[in-house]
């Protein structure tokens, strides 16, 4: 695998950036029906069309369903989620929710402190009696979304986009190599770890030096910052494939597919188990059988794709719903191989 080695963001952002949003902690009721208090932190904007919108509407789904009082906060930097995390449990909210991977040991830290609180965190691995992590099989989606890339490029070379390293976001990116080389044992497989969730013009930076190498698809798990790559894609005339969300209207014309996470349904089922008493101190792991992974095609492209590349991948679809074909997890960076 070539990996390109793109700028990092290494600023260090000042206090205050930590923004919150939506209801302000307030003191909890002594009533006997009173509602859940949920809030959520994400580390990139909420209309991000991607993977920190699909949570906030699933923040807004358990508004909706369960009645639930909620809170959230936006651009949420590693050195800020622990004051974020103790700044929701000390204002008595029931449930805390940390969306990626990186929400993990800090929910183990500030669960210590407050145990009448539970912590789910999304795509990450830490459990403990009141810290759960929900996560998502997204590699199955990584791997058909490599199989049609590589179904579709005419050079044999494609490019993936990263931001932060983090098991969650390797699987992804391991994933669509397998699925790739599946199609296309010999193909050529760029990557680039751009460093930052929100960066879109490094994210691009990086799509562009590798259509310049001779890329001619390329995919991403990069959060907001992967608008980038898909601009880089579509001003090249090039194919892409989004992540996290239907992503289809960010890039038109060179939009093949999605991987689409219901990330509603997953934090449904999370605030539902705290509700209801079921909640454990586990990883709880949801894929394309259960619904909650699923691969959207882009209906204004689908006469672009050949029928026999989407027949292979549809199939391959089938298999690992039925369980006949379990994609690999290799969480283990791939990189200078």
């Amino acid at each position: 695998m070539k990996k390109f080695t793109a700028m990092m963001l290494c600023g260090t952002l000042a206090a205050g950036v930590l923004t919150g949003c939506g209801s302000k902690p307030e003191e909890k009721s002594e009533a006997k029906d009173e509602k859940l208090k949920v809030a959520l932190c994400v580390t990139g904007a909420v209309n991000d069309m991607g993977w920190c919108q699909s949570a906030y509407e699933g923040l807004k789904l358990v508004e909706k369903e369960f009645g639930c009082e909620i809170a959230y906060t936006e651009n949420v930097q590693p050195a800020d989620i622990t004051s974020a995390f103790t700044e929701y449990a000390s204002n008595d909210y029931d449930v805390v929710i940390g969306h990626g991977f990186q929400f993990g040991d800090p929910a183990l830290e500030v669960g210590e402190l407050y145990p009448d609180t539970k912590f789910v965190c999304i795509e990450a691995d830490a459990s403990a009696e009141n810290v759960a992590s929900y996560t998502m099989k997204c590699e199955e989606t990584g791997y058909l979304q490599g199989m049609l890339a590589a179904g579709m490029s005419q050079s044999g070379n494609i490019g993936f986009i990263g931001p932060v390293q983090g098991a969650s976001l390797v699987k992804i990116m391991n994933g669509y190599e397998d699925g790739a080389k599946e199609v296309n044992p010999d193909i050529n497989y760029q990557t680039a770890w751009t460093g930052s969730f929100t960066d879109t013009a490094l994210a691009k930076e990086a799509a562009q030096a590798m259509i310049d190498n001779g890329a001619d698809v390329i995919g991403h798990c990069a959060n907001e910052a992967g608008t980038g790559a898909l601009n880089a894609a579509q001003d090249a005339g090039l194919f892409a494939t989004g992540d996290s969300y239907d992503q289809s209207a960010l890039a038109e014309t060179a939009i093949l597919s999605s991987a689409v996470y219901h990330v509603p349904e997953l934090i449904k089922t999370a605030v539902n188990d705290v509700k209801e008493g079921n909640f454990k101190g586990e990883v709880k792991e949801l894929g394309m059988a259960e619904g909650v992974v699923e691969l959207v095609y882009n209906k204004a492209m689908l006469d672009k794709i050949p029928e026999d590349v989407k027949k292979l991948v549809d199939a391959k679809e089938a298999e690992i719903k039925d369980g006949s074909f379990k994609v690999p997890c290799d969480t283990k960076d791939r990189a200078g191989k």
